[in-house]
């Protein structure tokens, strides 16, 4: 879906011959009919649109399309990807694509989907890459790779390492990586996990304890790996082994009256399970670093829909 708009990009399964994963359908929600169809000579592998492009990854081809003409500005030759591996920033300001760079190495390249030329390329990890997520403004980059011990950002334009976190000390697989919304430093990243953990790394106050300005993270915070503290986790969020998208839907920063800017941070995270579940968990720390976790609700997907009714 293109925002909250009634654009929709689908791509069938193959599992009738009008659902063919080489072809991708623009379909319009109100009206209810197809706008136009664009047609591949391999699967399509992933979607990605904006207001202004539409991205297509196939296995060793990335296509960029004007939205709204459905004009094909540039394509891309990339290594093989066959997860279809890649974020997309939403910014116009800052509209950038990374596509996995290497097939033996954790190498990112970071292209500007706007002036339609190669930004930078990111030696990120000694693994190839699981996971990776542009932030909301598009000026930073968090990435994983396969062996999904460490969890690293990257500031954009530069290419620069700026933060580094031990998820855990025994491997495991990144499935989702995602950014809080902010205008400038990101306040929290969160990480789903293959061993059902839910990861919280908290980007602002590891800035703020080091006394440094987010204007200047990419050249003036160290690449260390950083405290702990910033790091928090909630075991058993799903099933182990069964794969998760978590999304943080909302942060609010609230201040206590009692104490002198003393403040708390409340996040609210929701994580989508490939076996049907959707939870939506609240996060809250508060000045002391004291932490929590509490599950608000929580759905049966698969069960949602069984229950409408037919022709509805």
């Amino acid at each position: 879906m293109r925002f909250s708009s009634s654009l929709l990009a689908i791509v069938g399964a193959g599992e009738q011959p009008a659902l063919s994963p080489r072809r991708l359908c623009l379909f319009n929600t109100t009206t209810g009919a197809p706008l136009q169809e664009l047609n591949f000579l391999t699967s399509i592998l992933a979607i990605r649109l904006n207001k202004s492009r539409l991205i297509v990854l196939l296995l060793d081809k990335t296509f960029i399309y004007d939205i709204n003409s459905l004009a094909i500005l540039s394509t891309i030759d990339t290594v093989l990807n066959p997860k279809g591996l890649c974020t997309f920033s939403h910014s116009l300001d800052a509209c950038f694509l990374a596509l996995p760079a290497s097939t033996t190495k954790g190498s990112v390249l970071v292209y500007n989907v706007t002036e339609l030329q190669s930004l930078c390329e990111i030696d990120a990890h000694l693994s190839p890459l699981a996971a990776m997520i542009f932030s909301s403004e598009g000026t930073f980059l968090a990435t994983a790779s396969k062996q999904g011990t460490m969890v690293r950002v990257h500031t954009i334009p530069e290419g620069i390492k700026c933060f580094s976190f031990r998820r855990g000390a025994y491997p495991s697989t990144i499935f989702s990586l995602s950014f809080g919304s902010s205008m400038k430093l990101p306040d929290f990243l969160v990480a789903t996990s293959s061993a059902g953990s839910l990861h919280l790394f908290m980007l602002g106050s590891a800035s703020n304890q080091r006394g440094k300005s987010s204007s200047f993270i990419g050249a003036m915070i160290p690449s260390a790996i950083l405290d702990p503290a910033h790091h928090h986790v909630l075991h058993n969020a799903v099933a182990e082994g069964v794969k998760s998208n978590a999304v943080i839907r909302k942060v609010e920063k609230i201040s206590d009256a009692s104490l002198s800017e003393a403040f708390c941070f409340r996040a609210t995270i929701s994580v989508v399970t490939h076996d049907g579940y959707l939870r939506e968990y609240i996060f809250s720390i508060n000045h002391k670093n004291e932490s929590s976790w509490a599950l608000e609700r929580e759905y049966n997907l698969l069960t949602a829909i069984s229950d409408i009714p037919t022709g509805s």
